[in-house]
Order: structure tokens, then C-alpha cells, then sequence
């Protein structure tokens, strides 16, 4: 399941404690790229168990999008072992995000 948050005290704590693969997409609802990654990420979802991902509004978050340095959307930060190990910026392919999380050894 995608995670829409507006709360990124719940972020943080699945960042930290998870031993999954956590997407953060940060996103703006006036963004067409944002809105063709949408199902993209849904896909994502569904084909590996082993990875969260959560969409955070621009808009709404503003603060939480400064404190993670997000100049434009769409922005995935992409968390590993509780740390940022990547960041994607733009619209990218599923066959592309499959690589990276495939890259950080999560298999579907």
C-alpha cells in the first residue's frame, strides 16, 4: 500500500526502524510528472512486498520538504538500513525503480 503523510514524525520512525526499503516521494498535486509516477509507485507496491512507500505533499509538508532539501517534484529519496542511499529526481520508469530496488537486494 502507498502511504499518503502528512505527519513526518510517522515517516521518520518507519525510516529508522524498518528493515524494508523505503520510498519517500515527495510530490505536488499541480505536478503532471507527479501524477504519472503515481501508478508507477502503486506498481512498485505491488511487486515487492519488501519495500514502503510513502507520498508526502509538497504543499502540505512544506517544512518537511525543506529539512530534505526538495528543490522540485518529483523527488523520491530512497532509504536503506535507516539512511538515505539515493535520490531520484523526475518521472522515472517502473523498469527503472525496479532496478533500484533490486540494486538494494530487495527481490519481488
Amino acid at each position: 500500500m502507498v502511504h499518503y503523510i502528512e505527519d513526518k514524525s510517522i515517516v521518520e520512525e518507519v525510516i529508522k526502524n524498518s528493515n524494508k526499503l523505503v520510498i519517500v516521494d515527495f510530490y505536488a498535486d499541480w505536478c503532471m510528472p507527479c501524477q504519472m509516477l503515481g501508478p508507477i509507485l502503486v506498481e512498485l507496491d505491488k511487486k515487492y512486498k519488501n519495500v514502503e512507500i510513502f507520498k508526502v505533499n509538497i504543499d502540505e509538508s512544506e517544512e518537511y520538504a525543506l529539512l530534505n532539501n526538495i528543490t522540485s517534484v518529483p523527488t523520491m529519496i530512497i532509504y536503506h538500513d535507516g539512511k538515505e542511499a539515493e535520490r531520484i529526481v523526475g518521472l522515472e520508469s517502473l523498469e527503472k525503480l525496479s532496478n533500484v530496488v533490486e540494486y538494494y537486494g530487495f527481490k519481488d
